[in-house]
């Protein structure tokens, strides 16, 4: 039987906690290890809420920094009276400004402490010469990386942005029981939506931001109504674009049967309401959003970018689009829509897939095992 690994005290550095993929997977990630018997506590670099109030019902201490300015040296100091404070073992940073802030807070600081790092995306942000020089310095004090996914861990790697030997690949992990799609479950997220029992839905989840690319959506929803009168497409989130794309379904006519929610915090409640997922980013790690539609046995569509193509297999856990083709997302959806049998499979397919591969103890256990080979 394998050891399990002593408790560590662990700190996950965070931009913040609003509600986004990223910061999901660090508050699940966190409760986990928390039950596993590790000290763990989280830190926020900006001020924020979203997750926060989850994080403090499961007993997980949160501080804030506060930040209101470019690089914010008070931040620095509360950060590292946190490490001190709480006698952190392992200090975990999640992205490039995390990442630079704490290998600049841990200075000095003594004892041994190990600062490592998790990539969760495809590093677009890197194109900021002065983000991207900052995160490199950063690396220097930073003992191991994890790149969520194989295609991140290629970018990084093939832009010589990180040292392949000390970047190893994760998956992303979710706590799958939560996302168990029924017939209850889909009754009860419709009555909550406001959405009749047997209308069809396509929906998608995300900020509205122009990676994410819901203008795609909008566009080709005319052509879908006029096969299904009765459609609609429900839209998870918030964001810069949210007027925006207002204004286009208004002006595509559409507006009435497009739903904006907002920011949500039940995201595992309303999945079940969709009878089709639909992510038609331009770029993407390993999508949080996605693994949580296919945990829930959704029918997805998923542009063939970044960590998409490393959980949807075409025609066999999802279907795959090329990227800002409309043509091609619009027959994909078509063909979900018209095929109830082709809908089952797949989203069977891909619930089975991420309870294999995907689960929160599986990606605790593989953390457990960074740790270790960093320190």
């Amino acid at each position: 039987m394998t050891q399990a690994p002593a408790p560590l005290n662990i700190l996950h550095v965070v931009d913040s906690l609003e509600f986004g993929g990223l910061e999901r997977v660090v508050t699940d990630l966190a409760q986990a290890q928390k039950i596993r018997g590790h000290d763990v506590a989280v830190f926020s670099i900006s001020p924020t809420t979203g997750f926060m109030p989850e994080l403090l019902d499961a007993g997980v201490p949160v501080q804030v920094g506060g930040k209101s300015r470019g690089f914010d040296t008070s931040v620095l100091g509360k950060l590292r009276r946190m490490v001190m404070d709480r006698n952190v073992r392992v200090v975990h940073a999640h992205n490039f400004v995390p990442n630079y802030y704490c290998a600049t807070a841990m200075l000095g600081s003594g004892g041994t402490r190990t600062l490592v790092g998790t990539c969760h995306d495809m590093g677009t942000r890197l194109s900021n010469r002065k983000l991207r020089w900052m995160y490199r310095l950063s690396l220097l004090r930073t003992a191991r990386l994890a790149m969520v996914g194989q295609q991140v861990h290629d970018r990084y790697v093939g832009a010589g942005w990180i040292d392949a030997g000390r970047a190893e690949t994760v998956l992303n992990g979710i706590p799958v029981q939560r996302f168990t799609g029924t017939a209850e479950r889909r009754a009860t997220a419709r009555e909550r939506l406001g959405l009749a029992p047997t209308v069809p839905v396509i929906g998608c989840v995300g900020r509205m931001v122009p990676l994410k690319n819901h203008r795609l959506m909008i566009e080709v929803l005319p052509a879908l109504l006029r096969a299904h009168p009765a459609l609609k497409l429900v839209i998870v989130g918030y964001g810069e674009l949210e007027a925006t794309l207002r204004e286009l379904a208004t002006a595509t006519g559409v507006a009435g049967q497009v739903l904006f929610t907002g920011q949500r915090s039940d995201v595992s409640d309303l999945l079940p309401a969709f009878d089709v997922f639909a992510l038609p980013s331009r770029t993407e790690g390993l999508s949080i959003a996605l693994l949580e539609a296919c945990a829930t046995g959704l029918a997805v569509v998923a542009t063939s970018v970044g960590g998409n193509t490393e959980i949807i297999r075409h025609q066999e856990t999802g279907l795959l689009v090329p990227v800002d083709s409309a043509d091609a997302l619009r027959d994909a959806l078509m063909a979900l829509l018209n095929d109830s049998a082709l809908r089952a499979r797949l989203g069977t397919t891909a619930s089975q897939w991420v309870a294999a591969n995907a689960s929160i103890d599986a990606l605790c256990t593989t953390y457990d095992r960074f740790y270790q080979r960093a320190m």
